[in-house]
């Protein structure tokens, strides 16, 4: 999914006619130790935020891993508090009433138990789970969930984020790297 405008996906998901879409939240976590990777992930969100998007920021924690193979250990990365984040936006949203349907973009099952808590206690709630385009879905995920869908190839072409954008004073907020022209 590169350089998509997550705003204009969710619309694809949307009748307009019966939903009104009152936020689109992002997380996150930035790979803070690639520079190359930090940069494009900064311009993205930069783009989504100019879209609409609101960013919800996690991060990336070190861990020891053992390579079977190798038999040693190696240091790596891993991603922390976006689902965290996600269950506790989803929980928090649908207790304020911000929200008749939530749309969940995510294959992580995870999920399934912020999405069963709220199916079960607060029953006039609707989760409506999409899965990545060329993922397969949770199973449990999407039978948890009052409605499903699958974000295809047709969605992204029509959901881009333009090329750049330029504020009122003339600066550049973001330029989309070349790599992700259509």
């Amino acid at each position: 999914m590169k350089w998509l405008n997550l705003v204009s996906l969710m619309r694809e998901f949307t009748d307009p006619n019966v939903h009104t879409i009152d936020a689109v939240k992002f997380f996150r976590a930035y790979p803070i130790w690639n520079a190359p990777k930090l940069a494009r992930h900064k311009n993205y969100v930069a783009a989504l935020e100019h879209a609409g998007a609101e960013i919800i920021e996690g991060q990336f924690k070190p861990k020891t891993c053992f390579c079977k193979n190798c038999r040693t250990n190696y240091n790596a990365r891993e991603e922390k508090e976006s689902d965290v984040n996600i269950a506790m936006h989803l929980i928090n949203d649908a207790h304020l009433d911000r929200f008749d349907q939530a749309f969940l973009v995510t294959n992580h099952s995870d999920l399934l138990g912020p999405v069963r808590l709220l199916r079960n206690t607060i029953g006039d709630k609707q989760i409506k789970v999409i899965a990545p385009p060329f993922r397969r879905h949770s199973k449990e995920l999407w039978a948890a969930a009052n409605k499903r869908g699958q974000i295809k190839e047709e969605h992204m072409a029509r959901c881009l984020l333009p090329e750049n954008a330029i504020d009122g004073d003339g600066n550049v907020l973001f330029t989309r790297p070349e790599e992700y022209r259509p």
